[in-house]
């Protein structure tokens, strides 16, 4: 009789069982590649809606995710990784692999040098370019990175075959991984991921400021759904990221307000219609060639 293959995460913990957090436990369970799924979190009444969801087996402190798990996940916004890895760090057992999924990746792999100290090489700083404004434990998908690409910056001392795990699992999720330098990341993601939340967030609270919100949000159609759908995401999480990322997103919004600008100036003069018609036209042949590039519309 053939012995059953053994998962590639014997056991898993995962810290912030939420979208992100228990999309993972529920891609790799989908697939039959994790034995028991510790939670770990804040929040009791959450975790224990995970628990009847499926998404965690058992509900565990830092100290004994850190004492029992072959993997553990950070899924926290990143303002909560410092307590995370300062209580993992003194029973940390040799072997055990930890990840984030965090959306900046210079302040993780600075953090877990300092906080880890000697095991910081256990760490691979991570980000999976997937989410949703949705949040918590029901909003868990098991396929919310299939065919999506993962970040991972390893150190340069990250021993391969702990990579070459990792990637495994991410793998085993459906994600395609992709590594990165931190810092080339942070500035990509500022520019791709963390600006757009900027505007559509100031876009939404100006238009829900106005003398007559209601008149216009009555009348806003399809258009104005997908500006700002990024904008009903977790407040904690997104100020975490603005502010870890600080020097980049200010870079990218100075650029930003340059464009902007030029924008508005062949708007303001009335003699130039081709002048706008043609910026407007750039701007659309860029986004229908991302567009069809990445099979996304």
């Amino acid at each position: 009789m053939t012995e059953p293959h053994a998962p590639l995460v014997p056991v898993l913990a995962v810290v912030g069982i939420g979208l992100i957090g228990g999309s993972f436990a529920a891609g790799l369970r989908r697939v039959g590649q994790v034995g028991t799924v510790l939670g770990v979190g804040r929040n009791p009444a959450s975790l224990q809606r995970a628990r009847e969801l499926g998404l965690i087996d058992e509900v565990v402190t830092h100290e004994q995710a850190a004492a029992r798990a072959d993997v553990i996940l950070l899924a926290t916004p990143v303002g909560a990784m410092p307590g995370a890895l300062k209580a993992l760090a003194p029973v940390l057992r040799p072997g055990t692999l930890i990840t984030d999924a965090g959306s900046t990746k210079v302040d993780v792999a600075r953090l877990a040098q300092t906080l880890l100290g000697d095991k910081y090489l256990q760490f691979i700083p991570g980000h999976p370019i997937a989410g949703s404004e949705m949040t918590g434990p029901e909003a868990a998908d098991p396929m919310l990175y299939h065919g999506r690409k993962v970040v991972l910056t390893p150190f340069e001392g990250t021993p391969g075959q702990d990579l070459h795990r990792l990637i495994r699992v991410w793998e085993a999720c459906g994600g395609r991984v992709q590594l990165m330098d931190p810092a080339a990341h942070d500035r990509a993601l500022a520019s791709v991921s963390h600006v757009p939340h900027f505007l559509a967030a100031a876009y939404m609270a100006q238009v829900a400021r106005s003398s007559d919100a209601d008149a216009r949000l009555n009348l806003a159609g399809t258009g104005f759904r997908d500006f700002t759908r990024i904008a009903a995401g977790s407040a904690e999480v997104w100020r975490d990221i603005f502010l870890s990322n600080r020097e980049a997103v200010l870079h990218e919004l100075d650029d930003f307000m340059s464009a902007l600008q030029g924008l508005r100036a062949t708007l303001e003069g009335d003699t130039d219609p081709a002048g706008l018609e043609s910026q407007l036209e750039q701007a659309a042949l860029a986004r229908r060639f991302w567009g069809g590039r990445s099979g996304r519309t």
